[in-house]
């Protein structure tokens, strides 16, 4: 069985913060009807051909996931990581993110792994940036 798009949904505490975040911020393109506020509803952005994030409104969110609770801002039960060509890119991703509002939890640096930095989001919501180091 095949599904695409993937949609990951993450709570958000405000939409014209996030949507400025994601669309100025990191350079991705959303999708939708234009609603009343001059946002897509629902928000969603384009990540890739087979991935889509959709940012829902807290109590939006909190209505969908029934009886377990949202995480506070600065606890994450999830990385999202957004991969890239190179360890420059990775650097100019972190470097727009910061430039954005993001705080960033971990300087890109070439890890034992790969090359990777991690930055939080207006909500508190981890991103990892990395490349493969050899790249």
């Amino acid at each position: 069985m095949t599904f695409a798009p993937v949609i990951v949904s993450l709570p958000i505490a405000d939409r014209a913060t996030s949507y400025r975040f994601y669309s100025d911020g990191l350079g991705l393109d959303s999708v939708g009807e234009v609603a009343d506020d001059g946002i897509p509803e629902p928000l969603q952005f384009v990540v890739n051909d087979g991935l889509r994030l959709m940012l829902v409104p807290t109590g939006g969110f909190g209505w969908v996931i029934g009886r377990h609770e949202v995480a506070p801002k600065g606890q994450s039960e999830c990385v999202l990581n957004l991969g890239v060509a190179a360890p420059a890119d990775a650097d100019a991703v972190v470097d727009r993110a910061r430039a954005a509002g993001a705080e960033v939890v971990t300087e890109p640096a070439a890890q034992p792994w790969g090359y990777a930095g991690v930055f939080a989001d207006p909500d508190g919501h981890l991103w990892m940036v990395s490349a493969d180091s050899g790249s």
